[in-house]
């Protein structure tokens, strides 16, 4: 990506992270989080792989603000290597 592509992918992942819609996702796969964390209903092997797909893809889902933001926070490292030289200050 160019670092214009970038600018404009991590804008738009931020409005995204605020809008009413995001916020009500976070929260339904939060509350689905423990029915699906549970194997006490599982009714075989094809199901509980089915499980742990479900639960790669929140919390794929579930972190993927916090993971947008370290992506913002390391291309800004690359644009400016000082940043580097006082990152423990």
């Amino acid at each position: 990506m160019t670092d214009n592509e970038l600018e404009v992918y991590f804008r738009q992942m931020k409005a995204l992270f605020r809008t009413e819609g995001w916020q009500t996702l976070i929260k339904d796969f939060t509350d689905q989080l423990p029915d699906i964390n549970s194997v006490e209903h599982t009714k075989g092997v094809d199901d509980l792989n089915f499980r742990k797909g479900q639960l790669n893809i929140i919390g794929t889902i579930l972190n993927l603000e916090e993971t947008t933001q370290r992506g913002l926070e390391e291309s800004q490292r690359e644009d400016d290597p000082l940043l580097d030289n006082y990152s423990d200050v």
